[in-house]
């Protein structure tokens, strides 16, 4: 959990993340990102749309195991975040990450 987290919070500093269902949303949709993760809390409407364009584009989806307000303080952000997209990792090592967990 703690190495997802640094993970999380070097890709925000370091390199290209979309926050927001709605950019999420239309990222998966053309498949031009590298992760999606969505919290725990993201409404299940929403997470099953997530996933379903992930799929189709074969990008990996995680679902981050705690509420958005948490995914948001990891990100630096003073406000919740539901969903977000990782295009370039930067510096991190999400993407090793998330293949060590499965996804």
């Amino acid at each position: 959990m703690a190495d997802l987290d640094r993970a999380l919070a070097m890709a925000v500093k370091t390199g290209k993340v979309l926050f927001g269902v709605n950019s999420t949303l239309k990222a998966a949709m053309t498949g031009k990102v590298r992760l999606v993760i969505a919290a725990s809390n993201c409404p299940e409407k929403t997470r099953l749309d997530l996933e379903h364009y992930c799929k189709l584009s074969k990008v990996p989806f995680l679902v981050y195991p705690r509420p958005s307000l948490q995914l948001g303080r990891v990100c630096g952000k003073p406000f919740v975040v539901s969903a977000l997209a990782i295009r370039d990792p930067g510096d991190s090592d999400i993407l090793e990450l998330t293949v060590e967990h499965g996804v």
